[in-house]
């Protein structure tokens, strides 16, 4: 594997984070499942609405089966190994004094919340794969998600495995991936740069 190399002083913990798929199905304890979402409970957060739920299932149980489904086949290939499934659900509507209104960052402030998850994970030894490659509609009817919230991704935590145990087309792809250069994704001042 190859290191990743920041452009600038950027923590370690923000540069080696990345999202491997090779897991090797070892059992998530539930202290470590609910530290992860006490990290995911203190991310930023606009007016603290804190719109982010999570629906878990570990792989132990009788639901994990459900769960896998909720995943698109190729994802259901890899992540039959995690320890744990989780779907990240967002409250998209919030009360103010007046009326209920769409929250404007619903979904951003959501993506803090999980990537807090992400690096917590790091941090513990385990790792996290994030995934749009996902059924919502049978998620949200199998949940009864009610309509007030948005079904964003599914996140697989787990220990990191061989990449060996995975098929054969993905055991090339299993290392961390680069990013682009940060000039390429900033610009200063007036005018957008894509």
């Amino acid at each position: 594997m190859s290191e990743r190399q920041p452009q600038y002083p950027a923590d370690a913990l923000f540069v080696n984070r990345w999202s491997p798929r090779s897991l090797t199905g070892e059992a998530i304890d539930d202290q470590t499942l609910l530290t992860l979402f006490e990290a995911a409970r203190w991310a930023p957060s606009a007016f603290n609405v804190q719109p982010w739920r999570f629906s878990y299932s570990k792989n132990d149980s009788e639901s994990f089966s459900t769960y896998l489904d909720f995943l698109v086949e190729f994802n259901q290939s890899w992540a039959k190994n995690a320890s744990a499934l989780i779907v990240v659900l967002a409250k998209k509507i919030t009360m103010t004094s007046q009326a209920e209104v769409e929250f404007p960052s619903y979904a951003f402030d959501t993506g803090a919340a999980w990537a807090s998850l992400a690096f917590q994970a790091e941090k513990l030894g385990w790792v996290t794969h994030g995934m749009t490659g996902i059924n919502k509609e049978k998620i949200a009817a199998t949940l009864k998600v009610p309509e007030t919230y948005s079904v964003e991704a599914m996140i697989a935590v787990g220990k990191q495995g061989d990449k060996a145990a995975l098929p054969e087309g993905l055991q090339a792809k299993e290392a961390p991936s680069d990013r682009r250069p940060v000039e390429e994704t900033i610009f200063e001042g007036i005018g957008f740069k894509e």
